[in-house]
């Protein structure tokens, strides 16, 4: 379950002053840490606007506090393959999403960007770790 979870940089640029046409996101674990029952995620989190208009970047941490089986699990799938399993990995993805979109909306304000968009919640598939998601119906 998450617990916590900060924020640690953000970066908002407008490379151009052409019209928006869309955005793509792209979410990254760059880290995750175990000691017992707590787990940390570390991510980055950023929003390419279309033609080369500009980009969101956020960069934070989750605090998880998870049973100790589950967090073992967590642990191992990390260390052997870089993913996490799919049911937490779900919590975190939507966390993150969350999270960033909402509190994009104060730096992209700044740079006349329009702010990311609240996405629908995602649900990932079974078989393959972070791949496979697919917003939830």
């Amino acid at each position: 379950m998450i617990v916590n979870g900060k924020i640690t940089s953000v970066e908002a640029r407008r490379d151009s002053d052409a019209q928006m046409s869309g955005l793509s996101v792209n979410i990254s674990m760059d880290g995750v840490k175990v000691e017992g029952k707590r787990v940390e995620v570390s991510y980055t989190y950023i929003a390419t606007y279309d033609e080369k208009v500009g980009e969101l970047k956020l960069k934070g941490v989750l605090y998880a506090n998870e049973e100790e089986k589950a967090a073992k699990k967590i642990k191992e799938r990390w260390e052997k393959e870089k993913k996490l399993p799919e049911e937490f990995a779900e919590v975190v993805i939507n966390t993150i999403n969350f999270t960033c979109s909402t509190n994009g909306i104060f730096a992209t304000r700044v740079v006349n960007l329009a702010p990311p968009m609240v996405p629908p919640r995602i649900s990932i598939g079974k078989g393959g770790g972070n791949e496979g998601a697919k917003p939830a119906s």
